[in-house]
């Protein structure tokens, strides 16, 4: 998908979510005609999945003139209203129809996504699908499922991460709700929700899920901080910087001990002299965190992360959603700001084939390590 269709649909909007919902489920059954028993069963549960959230939406602006509506969930609704409008008017993101309809989908998270690495690498293993191409994650719509998907390729003697996914993008093939696993959310942090997963409707790379999500990343940090200014609220902005610099540094820490795994599996070293040193550099990890969150005071929100194995697995996924932004922000400097330009060259960049586009990346990485210095 390159950048989104702007012409006119005549079509509802409900009646466009069905036409795709037919479309979508249509792949769907014709993809099955040629899988095997396992991916059957993998696309049956992402389809009533999906059939799910899509029969379990209600219009906001119907809730919203309820008297018995929950003050918290008004505030949020109204707000969602806000942010939709904020990125249409001053992000120029496809707004369309998304986020007019909410969900409860009754459970902690919607979706909760596999991942794999071998035991001594740090390159993620990727599957493969019929729309979105090739991604270095496996969704469910059941822990359960996803869990014992998790053992299967544990027992094959891979590093797994199984990690609970609030929201995700239908890149186009439906409007997308919001949903009750994001409502609790701080305002900045849905509002960074809505422009991450829009920004996937602006430019997509099949199978490129470290383009695609350091794309989406690097819309979402300047959403965040144009609509923080945008409100004059300096409490807010205050909060949503900081925020947005422990994140920073938090992805600068994994990618830094990353590469020194990656090191360590790339050296002639014997394979249980590997394990050991593996061990040890996890250790190292934790340690290093410690004194990271001494510099924020003590602030805990990434203690949950660290206290999983730190396998290379759980270390892709940090990776996978940042290994490009600092490039993303050199383009859009180099358009001095001006998203449209910018979202046309990085339309440009998906279009690309895989090598002439990493190639391209890497030049504008290079740039942004020599400002730095």
């Amino acid at each position: 998908m390159a950048a989104a269709d702007s012409r006119p649909n005549p079509l509802p909007p409900l009646a466009r979510g069905r036409r795709a919902g037919v479309r979508f489920l249509g792949l769907v059954l014709l993809s099955v005609l040629f899988m095997s028993c396992e991916a059957i069963s993998y696309y049956s549960q992402a389809a009533r999945g999906q059939l799910k959230i899509l029969t379990g939406r209600q219009e906001i602006k119907t809730l919203l003139a309820k008297h018995d509506l929950p003050q918290d969930l008004r505030d949020k609704f109204e707000l969602i209203l806000q942010i939709r409008e904020f990125a249409l008017s001053e992000l120029g993101l496809p707004v369309g129809d998304n986020y007019l309809t909410y969900v409860d989908v009754g459970r902690e998270h919607v979706v909760w996504n596999v991942f794999a690495a071998p035991e001594l690498s740090t390159e993620a293993v990727s599957w493969c699908y019929p729309i979105a191409g090739c991604l270095s994650y496996r969704g469910y719509f059941s822990e359960s499922e996803a869990l014992a998907y998790a053992q299967q390729l544990e027992s094959e003697g891979l590093d797994v991460y199984t990690g609970g996914v609030d929201a995700y993008s239908t890149l186009g093939w439906f409007d997308d709700s919001l949903l009750s696993t994001v409502v609790e959310r701080s305002d900045y942090q849905l509002a960074g929700l809505v422009f991450h997963e829009l920004a996937h409707q602006v430019a997509f790379a099949a199978g490129d899920t470290s383009f695609n999500e350091s794309f989406a990343t690097a819309v979402e940090r300047e959403g965040i901080r144009r609509w923080s200014e945008s409100l004059n609220d300096k409490r807010l902005l205050d909060g949503a910087e900081l925020s947005l610099s422990r994140q920073s540094e938090f992805v600068a820490l994994v990618t830094l001990w990353r590469g020194r795994f990656h090191e360590l599996y790339e050296s002639k070293l014997p394979d249980a002299e590997k394990r050991n040193r593996k061990q040890a550099l996890q250790s190292g990890l934790r340690a290093a965190y410690q004194l990271l969150k001494k510099s924020w005071q003590g602030y805990g929100g990434y203690d949950a992360w660290f206290a999983r194995e730190l396998n290379n697995a759980q270390l892709s996924t940090v990776a996978s959603y940042n290994d490009w932004v600092s490039a993303f922000d050199v383009l859009l400097d180099q358009e001095k700001g001006e998203l449209r330009s910018f979202y046309r060259r990085v339309a440009e960049l998906a279009e690309q084939e895989e090598p002439v586009r990493k190639e391209a990346l890497r030049h504008l990485n290079s740039l942004s390590v020599e400002s730095a210095l």
